[in-house]
C-alpha cells in the first residue's frame, strides 16, 4: 500500500518535469533559432517477489514472475534540432541556415559558442556582432564608408558590400563564413541566449562551407523561427495534465485504503 503512494508521487514529479519542459518550448516560440525539447522517462527499479523460472515441482516452473515497479523518473530531456520556417526580414545582416550547421560564435570570456539564430548587427567598429555583442567567427569585418544596405552574403557564405570610389559603387569581398557540424548535437549544452557549448557527448565541431559536404546553405535576409508546433505542445500539455491528475488519483484511492483499514476495528 505505501508503495502505490511513492509510485503515484514519482509520477506527479515526472509529470511537473514534463509540464515544465512545454511550458519552456511555448515561451520561446517566438525566439529565433530555438530548438524544441522532449522530456524523456523510464521506469524505476523493480522489486521481484517471485522469480520467473523457479521450479514449481519436480517437473514444472513458474511461468510469469512477481515484479512490482516503484514509479518513474525523467531520464532526459533531448532537444530536437529539426529544421524551423524560415522568415524573410529584408534586413541586411540577417542570415538563416537552411539545413545542417551552426554559427560560431566568440563570448567575451573567449570561448566559443554556437548558435542557429542568425539575428547579427555590426557594431562601431564594422565588426558583425550577435544582438549581445559576441562576435561572428570567422571575422566579418565591414571597411570604412561602406553602405549597409549593400550587405550581400551568397548561400556559400561569401560576405560583400559595396563601398564609394571616385563616385562609383565598388564591390568588395569582406570575409567569408564557416558553419559547424556535430556528430551528436543533442550533447550540446545549451547556455542561455541562443547559444550552445560542445560538451563531451556533442563531440568536436566539424567545420565546413555552406552549401558543400552536407552542410546546410544560408540564406540572406531570412531567419530561422522557432521548430515549437503549439497545437501539438497544447496537445503534450493536456496529456501530461491528465497524466498528473490520474497518479493524484492513485495516492488518493491508496489514502481511502489506509484510512479504511485503520477503522476496521472499530
Amino acid at each position: 500500500m505505501v508503495r502505490s503512494l511513492w509510485t503515484g508521487a514519482s509520477g506527479m514529479i515526472g509529470q511537473q518535469a514534463n509540464i515544465d519542459t512545454i511550458s519552456n518550448n511555448l515561451a520561446n516560440v517566438n525566439t529565433h533559432g530555438y530548438k524544441k525539447q522532449r522530456a524523456d522517462f523510464e521506469d524505476l527499479i523493480y522489486q521481484t517477489l517471485k522469480v520467473a523460472g523457479t521450479p514449481a515441482t519436480e517437473d514444472t516452473v513458474v511461468p510469469v514472475g512477481i515484479q512490482m515497479g516503484h514509479g518513474v523518473k525523467l531520464a532526459d530531456t533531448q532537444r530536437v534540432f529539426t529544421q524551423g520556417a524560415l522568415q524573410q526580414t529584408e534586413v541586411a545582416t540577417d542570415m538563416a541556415i537552411a539545413g545542417e550547421g551552426f554559427f560560431r560564435i566568440q563570448m567575451y570570456d573567449g570561448s566559443w559558442a554556437y548558435t542557429r539564430n542568425g539575428n547579427f548587427n555590426v557594431d562601431s567598429d564594422g565588426r558583425m556582432v550577435t544582438s549581445n555583442g559576441y562576435w561572428l567567427l570567422p571575422d566579418i569585418i565591414m571597411p570604412e564608408l561602406f553602405l549597409p544596405d549593400t550587405i550581400n552574403v551568397t548561400k556559400d557564405g561569401r560576405v560583400s558590400v559595396r563601398i564609394p570610389v571616385d563616385g562609383d559603387l565598388v564591390e568588395v569581398d569582406v570575409g567569408r563564413i564557416d558553419l559547424y557540424r556535430f556528430p551528436n548535437p543533442v550533447g550540446l549544452t545549451a547556455v542561455g541566449e541562443n547559444l550552445f557549448k560542445v560538451s563531451a557527448a556533442s563531440g568536436d565541431p566539424i567545420p565546413g562551407r555552406p552549401g558543400y559536404e552536407g552542410m546546410g546553405s544560408i540564406q540572406h535576409k531570412f531567419l530561422e523561427m522557432s521548430n515549437v508546433a503549439v497545437v501539438q505542445e497544447m496537445v503534450n500539455l493536456i496529456i501530461a495534465q491528465r497524466a498528473y491528475e490520474f497518479n493524484s488519483r492513485t495516492i488518493q484511492t491508496s489514502d481511502n485504503m489506509l484510512g479504511t483499514a485503520t477503522t476496521l476495528k472499530r
